[in-house]
């Protein structure tokens, strides 16, 4: 026995993070029996508690085979290696996610009762479990709170299986465990006290964590948004998902065209829309292919298709009572950029600014001469192929046009601190572009 109960174990498991606290830190306590130990971790590092629920996703004719997993906002990961061999068809795909997602709001209703989940959007999501065997569960939950916007995943517990412990430091940023016992059989055999953990006792500790930090709801939002909500857009016959935010007084709308392998729930893009939101600016996230189009890798790379996709997205959201007077601005990533750099030249609708992460403009060669729109091309210095790419490209507009070279960042910006700057560019460019006294003034080169 290490631990009398899980609250011990929570107590002994705090002591040792305690180097996190006041780092931004969010406790995600994996229902049941990680909450209770969560909650005491929460308490040591006085870092607001919530739940993860994460549902895993099995084949239909293997359930123990895991595809992927679902998370709460509509969050859904997949293994891209079981995908490619199990050939599920995009019908039973939905079907397995339905059920799952129905099972997992029914939980989250039971848990949460009421309370809205904390943001993680640009925080440290610290994934709590009163222990780890397989490993599965903690997995799922590692991918899923990166997918919602996590900017580091620390994945904590008490005791847990070497192998799978090490595993797991593919899946998490850090992971802290305070025992891998060489004969470990199961969690439990290294309790006191491991009796079931109920619903009525998670939802009963995150009441107590919420009253105890009565500020709660404005750690998931300082500012409020006025409208914060799943859209869906209907192009050509075919509904594309998207996430529209946009706070009060805003100064212009960005709607974000992700790259290929990426959708509405990409981290990355996600932490720059949260600093858009700070400062003011309104973000619409939405998938320019649906699941199984996403498949097709010719319809990846088409970019034509995703350039009409977006334009006619954009007249979607200005025929909104709530955006018709906004400024527009596109942020594209990848072959997302090279989409909206060939929907920005397109006369119907007016774009005042575009910005592109990592991207490839190359892709809209034939358009970039007349894309008007005061364009930012954002890239790593250390993504050599792609940023000679962006010097031909801007070499090739006419317009207003900058190249900022991130120095030590590589594709993907995953280099500390790299990220931040990328959104600290974009969110000067949008405002800068944007906002109704300098968004007319575009100068020369």
């Amino acid at each position: 026995m290490l631990f009398s109960d899980r609250a011990d174990a929570g107590r002994r498991l705090g002591e040792r993070l305690e180097p996190l606290r006041g780092g931004g830190v969010v406790v995600l306590g994996l229902p049941r029996g990680g909450v209770p130990v969560a909650f005491e971790v929460a308490r040591a590092l006085d870092a607001p508690l919530d739940v993860i629920v994460v549902r895993k996703l099995g084949v239909p004719y293997q359930p123990e085979l895991a595809l992927g997993a679902i998370g709460e906002g509509e969050v859904l990961v997949l293994d891209e290696e079981v995908m490619s061999h199990v050939h599920l068809a995009p019908e039973e795909l939905d079907a397995v996610e339905r059920a799952e997602r129905a099972e997992l709001l029914r939980r989250v209703g039971i848990f949460r009762a009421g309370w809205r989940r904390i943001a993680l959007t640009g925080r440290t999501a610290l994934i709590v479990d009163d222990g780890v065997a397989t490993g599965s569960t903690a997995r799922a939950a590692c991918q899923v709170a990166r997918a919602q916007g996590a900017d580091r995943v620390i994945l904590a517990v008490p005791v847990g299986a070497a192998d799978s412990i090490r595993s797991l430091r593919h899946e998490a940023d850090d992971v802290v465990c305070l025992a891998t016992p060489a004969r470990f059989m199961a969690v439990g055999q290294w309790y006191g006290d491991f009796r079931q953990t109920s619903d009525a006792e998670v939802a009963e500790l995150l009441d107590r964590a919420a009253q105890r930090d009565s500020g709660r709801a404005a750690v998931a939002a300082d500012d409020p948004p006025h409208y914060d909500e799943e859209v869906e857009v209907l192009v050509d016959g075919v509904q594309l998902a998207g996430h529209l935010t946009i706070p009060e007084n805003p100064a212009g709308v960005v709607v974000f065209a992700h790259g290929s392998g990426s959708s509405r729930h990409s981290p990355r893009n996600r932490y720059v829309a949260a600093e858009l939101n700070q400062a003011g600016l309104g973000t619409l996230l939405f998938d320019l292919l649906t699941r199984a189009e996403e498949l097709d890798r010719a319809r990846v790379f088409d970019i034509e298709l995703l350039a009409h996709r977006l334009v006619e997205v954009t007249r979607w959201l200005g025929a909104r009572a709530d955006a018709a007077a906004l400024a527009v601005g596109y942020f594209g990533a990848s072959t997302g950029a090279g989409a909206a750099l060939w929907a920005a030249a397109d006369p119907t609708v007016d774009v005042r600014a575009v910005v592109s992460r990592g991207g490839r403009p190359d892709l809209a060669a034939r358009r970039l001469a007349v894309v008007g729109a005061p364009t930012l091309l954002i890239v790593g210095g250390h993504d050599e192929v792609v940023l000679e790419l962006n010097r031909r490209a801007q070499a090739a507009m006419r317009g207003v046009c900058e190249l900022a070279v991130v120095a030590g960042a590589t594709h993907l910006f995953e280099e500390p601190g790299t990220l931040g700057q990328v959104a600290g560019l974009a969110r000067e460019w949008f405002v800068r572009h944007l906002t109704p006294t300098t968004s007319q003034g575009a100068g020369g080169r």
